[in-house]
């Protein structure tokens, strides 16, 4: 389980993240949701321990993500479409990733064959369209075969083939046992698939619920329900 309490984040002046507390189970894809620079991104950024925080605290499976002994084995994480070497091969990108990190290289083959990308594996990945990048990024992440996944956006630049691929592999991630966190401003897409909503605004938690029980807010809809919390800020 991840667990946030407390989280609190400035950058200089502006509050980024204030004062966040929820959980996110195992067995379940968990949507989170906000409008634009509503401090999601630097929330998933805390979890990994990518920034510090300025008061409070997030624990994957109880520790610190810098206090995990094999991180790419219990977290994994794509938080931007693009974080590789243009020059490289997608299949060279994730043969690099997978030695750093201490995974079999057999692995590679593994991953890419999942998300798809086998017939491109030995195409230069800065020639990759914004989809076949956001595959790539899920490949590293899947990469430690982790027993958690925090996906920032991965939906972007998805057709809607892809969009309907990524919701089968997530709701399929989630059925075995793992705990799926997922950004996104897709709000009827993650009516589909998630099986519980946090919303934030203003770095603030305005919801923590069920899909259903937070569009039952909006009289059936999750769009009405998500625009009333955020003040129809929707970005």
């Amino acid at each position: 389980m991840i667990s946030v309490r407390g989280l609190t984040k400035r950058y200089g002046g502006r509050l980024a993240v204030d004062d966040l507390t929820f959980d996110v189970r195992p067995g379940m894809v968990t949507g989170f949701l906000g409008p634009n620079g509503s401090g999601k991104s630097t929330t998933m950024r805390l979890i990994l321990g990518l920034a510090a925080p300025d008061a409070g605290s997030a624990l994957i499976g109880g520790v610190p993500y810098q206090s995990l002994r094999w991180p790419a084995r219990t977290v994994g994480a794509a938080l931007e479409a693009g974080g590789f070497q243009k020059g490289r091969s997608g299949k060279s990108h994730l043969l690099a990733l997978a030695a750093a990190s201490g995974l079999p290289a057999r692995r590679v083959d593994t991953v890419l064959t999942e998300v798809g990308l086998e017939d491109a594996a030995s195409r230069r990945a800065g020639g990759y369209s914004l989809g076949m990048a956001q595959r790539l990024n899920l490949a590293a992440a899947l990469l430690g075969d982790p027993r958690m996944l925090l996906l920032d956006e991965p939906l972007n630049g998805l057709d809607p083939a892809g969009v309907r691929w990524m919701r089968s592999l997530l709701l399929s991630l989630a059925a075995q046992g793992r705990t799926v966190l997922v950004s996104s401003h897709l709000i009827t897409e993650m009516a589909l698939t998630a099986d519980r909503l946090i919303v934030i605004s203003s770095g603030r938690l305005l919801a923590d619920s069920t899909v259903d029980d937070l569009a039952a807010r909006g009289g059936g809809s999750l769009e009405e329900a998500f625009l009333a919390l955020t003040d129809g800020s929707l970005a």
